[in-house]
């Protein structure tokens, strides 16, 4: 006699276990929307328009928007304890539009396209090295991010949004040096090694401090503070001037500092990333 056949049981439910946060993962449809925006204006762009520079203009600043709502979605999730593997994997799909599509896309747009007329082939293969590094970047990140200890206070290679910021700030500085002739001059052939370059950084082993311990709410020294206030006042007040010299400076100085940072004392490094002992022990 056979025994009696167990019956089978329900199928779990996958999307009720699945953790979609509504404000980081809200903040990350705005990157994403804003790389799509970006591209939708790199794509609609010609040189021979009049409206060529602000349109491309307009194109670097979805691109920069895009950097700004990375930068909170990740904190905002740590902050109220929403962090999960949605919103990671969900970011960096985001990322992968905002930071490696839109950069090549512009670079090709605005150089690569006139450099390789007859051979159009080797713009866009030189475009996609930037784009599959980035895409290598980001799985990197995310298969170490789930080993134990995840992937620490530190990013292994350049992170991906860094490098578009710097791309789109120094586009913009160099449109600002010489509008009129952007879109035929010789200052933007700067732009292809510097995507090369970001390329290699992004899957090198040259580490960068992620922030991840910065915390807003931590005391500061009179002086930190004073000079944190004054800074923020001057950016608001000539954003449309200074801007243009500190982006480019900023990304620039994140860049150098991932080769100077092993050759800093350990007090040095603390206090530039604005780490306290307990964060570091």
């Amino acid at each position: 006699m056979s025994e009696p056949i167990a019956p089978t049981p329900p199928p779990d439910d996958d999307e009720s276990r699945l953790k979609i946060y509504f404000l980081p993962n809200l903040l990350t449809a705005g990157n994403l929307f804003c790389g799509f925006v970006a591209l939708t204006k790199i794509v609609e762009a010609r040189p021979d328009a009049p409206d060529f520079s602000e349109t491309i203009k307009l194109a670097l600043a979805f691109i920069l928007l895009a950097c700004i709502f990375d930068l909170f979605d990740g904190r905002v999730a740590r902050w109220g304890g929403a962090e999960s593997p949605f919103g990671r994997e969900f970011d960096s799909l985001a990322d992968l539009i905002s930071f490696g599509v839109a950069p090549a896309f512009l670079v090709h747009r605005v150089v690569l396209r006139d450099v390789f007329v007859n051979e159009p082939e080797i713009g866009w293969f030189i475009a996609s090295i930037y784009l599959i590094c980035g895409a290598f970047r980001l799985a990197r990140f995310n298969v170490l991010s789930m080993e134990p200890g995840g992937s620490g206070k530190d990013f292994l290679g350049f992170p991906i949004p860094s490098a578009a910021a710097l791309v789109a700030s120094l586009t913009l500085f160099m449109m600002w040096i010489d509008e009129k002739n952007f879109a035929v001059g010789y200052l933007r052939y700067v732009l292809p090694p510097l995507l090369l370059f970001l390329s290699w950084m992004m899957v090198s082993r040259v580490r960068y401090p992620s922030f991840k311990s910065l915390d807003l709410r931590a005391t500061r020294t009179f002086t930190k503070m004073l000079v944190i206030i004054l800074f923020a006042g001057c950016v608001l007040v000539l954003r449309e001037k200074i801007l243009v010299f500190v982006l480019p400076l900023f990304f620039t100085a994140y860049l150098i500092y991932g080769f100077v940072r092993p050759r800093l004392s350990r007090a040095w490094r603390r206090e530039i990333e604005d780490e306290d002992d307990e964060s570091e022990s």
